[in-house]
């Protein structure tokens, strides 16, 4: 409905869901607004309308990240310009795909097993800032 109508605001919505069968109310709207990353946007009348923000890619894979890294990381340190994850059995692949997929400056890349990953930094000072970043992702 969002591709193919100018919707404006959310009672606009809402009456197109209702029309569709969906029952929900104001509070869901607003709510699934936020997890769909619905943003409003100015169309060629000069009105805005619900459109799905172009940043909703990189933010979903931070929280994914995050979420990965809080259920399935149990340590992490580097050497050099290695760091080394321990994840728990089966994990440590989500982990790596997850941080390859991830614009992380310096990165170089991964290797995973099933419960070590290893990510190859192109510098010592690197490898401690994402370990810094790592730590504050943890918490």
């Amino acid at each position: 409905m969002i591709q193919e109508q100018d919707l404006e605001v959310q009672e606009e919505l809402l009456e197109k869901l209702r029309e569709r069968g969906f029952k929900c109310t104001q509070a869901t709207i607003s709510r699934d607004i936020k997890e769909l990353h619905l943003v409003k946007e100015r169309n060629k009348a000069g009105t805005y309308k619900y459109v799905v923000s172009l940043h909703r890619g990189k933010s979903d894979l931070a929280a994914r990240l995050k979420t990965i890294f809080r259920e399935s990381v149990l340590s992490f340190e580097a050497a050099q310009n290695l760091i080394v994850l321990k994840t728990m059995p089966g994990l440590a692949s989500a982990a790596a795909s997850a941080l390859d997929n991830m614009d992380i400056p310096n990165m170089v890349g991964s290797i995973a097993g099933d419960d070590t990953c290893v990510l190859i930094m192109r510098a010592n000072e690197a490898a401690e800032q994402l370990c810094s970043e790592i730590h504050l992702m943890m918490k």
